[in-house]
């Protein structure tokens, strides 16, 4: 049988034929080239057209061109084979003679897949393997092997090698090789990031891409959105909860240069102290009980992309400590594992408690602190984005309606004024839930029909002392009890505010 296919960048046509058939000898690790028509097949001294990989080469994935690869083989014709069909095809390829050059490699360089030859001098690969899998390994491994017999395919895979090449090979077959393994890489940590996600909080994802309203706070957010964004800066995100930092996070990502590379959120405050560690930085297999096999962690499945810690105030001293290190080097030590893995991301970080009195408190690293506050940005609360509370409200009903099904309520003039009157202490989360509330019940709260502020009528005899004691009280009443912000709108300290609650308390 006979087949096409299109190669090299004139695009035409090379025929091929079935390959002869080759003997092995138990002696010969490594045959001698097999040439059919025009087609490439490995060998350590193959220097035959490698055309196939000189094209962009789409039928190979769209992963190909942003991956790391390492070779590893004794004989400089495979290796100079593989450099010519991987090399212009993939972002960086290095080469390795021996295991032990390949470990010093693995040392310095993180890599997305490593293609191994089997036979080696002083060490087969299949022991380099699984050596390398016990101090920590991070890559897909690819074996290379001249012997099709089936103990060496179950000592590979028990290694931990995810596919199999039997020599000699084609070019396309080694490329179709590493293809599957960038898909299968990004798929599983797709899925786990995913699987994150859904673990981590119990809140729909609803309106979690984009910033809502045009007050002018939330236009400031917006012009340093589009000012940091290109940089690789470190982000420090604060304000109250349910302001949407998260939006604003996944806003910068997604006006980044990584924007097509993963976005991971991790809600420190979500994870048991005792397992933060594993989760952040992954273990391998055996590095604590319960640990049945080696697992990525969150920053290696964030690689390349951006990764989102939120309340990072929760963060354990000890745990503090080594993301202090991890930020500055770059590199992370798994859970029981002996080598330290280089990582490529974005840090962005989110907190609504004042790090600096966490800091004066002992409860948060300074140098830590410091590290992460090189560009801050301070959500506002909803209380101040004046309309844009009716933008959100009428948005959540068209979207929460469809979702639940259910008819939607009119937003009339009384529940207008009702929901900027609101001081909103849970913010935007707080106004999703009154939406969804009011949709289910067919109605808004009576509070937010009606006008319900306290009204105190004024007698001409009112002392300045009761007016100044009214004021103060009913300024309280619109911040919900926020001593902070009632003495900022009344231009007075707080020290004051406090000082005349606990004058009139007595």
């Amino acid at each position: 049988m006979r087949s096409t296919a299109k190669c090299g960048p004139d695009k035409s046509a090379h025929v091929y034929t079935p390959l002869p058939p080759v003997s092995r000898s138990p002696s010969v690790e490594n045959p001698a080239p097999v040439l059919t028509g025009d087609t490439t097949v490995a060998s350590p001294d193959s220097t035959a057209d490698t055309d196939i990989a000189s094209g962009p080469g789409p039928e190979f994935g769209p992963w190909l061109a942003q991956a790391s690869i390492l070779v590893v083989d004794d004989e400089p014709g495979m290796r100079n084979f593989l450099a010519r069909t991987l090399g212009p095809r993939c972002k960086r390829l290095e080469e390795a003679a021996d295991c032990n050059e390949a470990s010093r490699k693995l040392d310095e360089h993180h890599f997305d897949v490593v293609i191994l030859d089997n036979i080696m001098p002083g060490k087969s690969g299949v022991e380099w393997l699984t050596e390398q899998r016990e101090i920590g390994f991070f890559a897909d491994a690819i074996l290379m092997t001249a012997y099709a017999d089936l103990d060496t395919a179950i000592k590979a895979l028990r290694a931990g090698a995810v596919d199999f090449v039997l020599k000699p090979f084609r070019s396309n077959q080694i490329l179709n090789a590493v293809a599957r393994c960038l898909d299968r890489m990004r798929l599983r940590r797709e899925n786990y990031v995913l699987r994150h996600e859904l673990r981590s909080t119990s809140e729909h994802v609803l309106l979690r891409d984009k910033l809502i309203g045009y007050s002018p706070e939330i236009q400031d957010i917006r012009d340093t959105i589009a000012r940091v964004a290109p940089l690789p800066t470190s982000i420090l995100i604060s304000g109250e909860s349910g302001t949407g930092k998260e939006v604003t996070a996944r806003s910068i990502h997604a006006l980044s240069d990584r924007a097509d590379k993963p976005f991971v959120p991790v809600n420190c405050a979500a994870i048991p102290t005792d397992m933060i560690e594993a989760e952040l930085f992954g273990h391998l297999k055996g590095a604590f009980t319960g640990a049945n096999h080696a697992r990525d962690g969150l920053f290696l499945h964030a690689q390349g992309g951006t990764l989102f810690l939120d309340e990072i105030g929760e963060l354990p001293l000890a745990t503090q400590s080594k993301l202090l290190r991890a930020i500055e080097d770059r590199r992370i030590r798994p859970v029981g594992s002996e080598r330290e893995a280089p990582v490529d991301l974005r840090f962005i970080f989110a907190t609504n408690a004042d790090l600096e009195a966490e800091v004066e408190a002992g409860r948060f690293r300074a140098d830590l602190f410091y590290r992460i506050n090189v560009m801050q940005m301070h959500m506002p609360p909803l209380r101040q984005r004046g309309d844009d509370v009716l933008e959100l409200a009428a948005l959540f009903m068209n979207k929460l309606g469809k979702q639940l099904g259910m008819p939607l309520v009119a937003i009339d003039g009384a529940v207008r004024a009702g929901l900027t009157r609101y001081n909103w202490p849970g913010n935007v989360r707080e106004l999703r839930n009154l939406i969804e509330r009011s949709l289910i019940l067919g109605r808004f709260p009576a509070e937010f029909r009606n006008n319900d502020l306290p009204q105190t009528d004024t007698g001409e005899d009112e002392t300045l002392d009761e007016l100044e004691r009214r004021h103060i009280m009913t300024m309280l009443h619109k911040t919900g009890g926020n001593r902070n912000e009632a003495a900022r709108r009344l231009g007075v300290s707080r020290k004051t505010i406090d000082r005349k609650c606990a004058a009139w308390n007595d």
